[in-house]
């Protein structure tokens, strides 16, 4: 283990205080689980982040137009020559 000196304010001290009273536990297993916690929780997108994301994806997947996937190959090719031909040409 790895002793570390830190400061926190009233309000802070006295809510470790009261878990670790309640849980049991010594403080310093109560701020090594408060950090584990939260360390999972970072990253993770809220139920309403979530919910908008879905809810773009859905939109944006009924916009997809529903072709033959000949058609849609035969565009790429079409594509990829304009391109290695240095694209549109223009009177």
């Amino acid at each position: 283990m790895i002793k570390r000196t830190f400061v926190l304010d009233e309000e802070s001290s006295a809510y470790l205080d009261r878990v670790a009273e309640r849980t049991g536990m010594p403080k310093s297993q109560v701020v090594r689980e408060a950090l584990r916690v939260y360390g999972e929780q970072l990253g993770r997108l809220t139920d309403e982040e979530r919910e908008r994301f879905l809810t773009a994806f859905d939109r944006t997947v009924r916009e997809v137009p529903d072709r033959p996937r000949e058609e849609v190959e035969a565009e790429l090719a079409e594509v990829s020559r304009a391109r290695r031909a240095g694209g549109r040409q223009r009177p």
